[in-house]
């Protein structure tokens, strides 16, 4: 078994939700790529995506938009990627308060497969972990990580403690993240948060990968159709 601090056999997918195209400079993925560095000190194999440049993706909740009137989707092969991964990271600008459109396209297309089944029976995601990294120069990054780690919880991944982290600047059109006289990269409280989240996922990881997974019983969609309750009381027969 490894011992606690080998993360080698570890594979973390960073998905950048910026709006902007390569070769373009993403703040977004300036701050992801501090975790991305950690990761990969410690041996963890990692991949940036930039979902925005993948035009074959198509929108939509179902595994393959082909299927429902689309010519081409990419997602069920970039999904493989996902399903190798132990980490999930997420990361997104913020526009009018919220997570990017391209955020919340990768959320509905990641659900899309959330009824996909693990080789334990357990819903796909059970026993990845994921994190999220927010920038932008307006409020909102708790609310951005709020919804996005519910997302992914409620999908079937593991959260762990203080999972998120971020960088604004000032209030308005300033400068952002890797701007000249930003601020950001040498912001403390960001760059704490982004070293905390990031071993947070590392730690996480280990231990379930450890663990062999999340523990089967109880939560597998085949035994439940199948007429198997896991201790959930009977109905009252009156």
């Amino acid at each position: 078994m490894p011992t606690e601090r080998d993360f080698s056999d570890l594979r973390a997918l960073f998905f950048n939700c910026t709006l902007k195209r390569s070769p373009q400079t993403s703040h977004t993925e300036g701050l992801m790529n501090v975790s991305r560095s950690i990761m990969e000190t410690n041996g963890v194999t990692t991949e940036m995506i930039r979902l925005v440049d993948h035009d074959d993706v198509a929108t939509g909740v179902y595994p393959d938009m082909t299927d429902h009137g689309w010519d081409t989707d990419d997602w069920p092969t970039l999904f493989e990627k996902v399903r190798a991964a132990q980490i999930v990271v997420v990361g997104t600008p913020i526009w009018l308060g919220e997570r990017s459109s391209i955020c919340s396209k990768l959320i509905e297309r990641l659900y899309a497969m959330s009824a996909q089944l693990n080789d334990q029976g357990q819903y796909a995601y059970y026993g990845q972990v994921g994190g999220c990294v927010v920038t932008g120069n307006e409020d909102g990054i708790k609310h951005c990580a709020m919804s996005i780690l519910y997302s992914l919880q409620h999908l079937g991944m593991v959260i762990p403690p203080q999972a998120d982290a971020g960088w604004v600047g000032e209030a308005g059109p300033g400068p952002s993240y890797l701007d000249d006289g930003s601020g950001g990269p040498q912001n403390e409280f960001t760059q704490r948060n982004t070293t905390f989240m990031t071993w947070n996922l590392l730690h996480m990881a280990r231990m379930i990968r450890d663990a062999r997974g999340i523990p089967a019983h109880g939560n597998m969609r085949a035994e439940w159709d199948a007429g198997c309750r896991f201790d959930h009381p009977n109905p009252d027969p009156r």
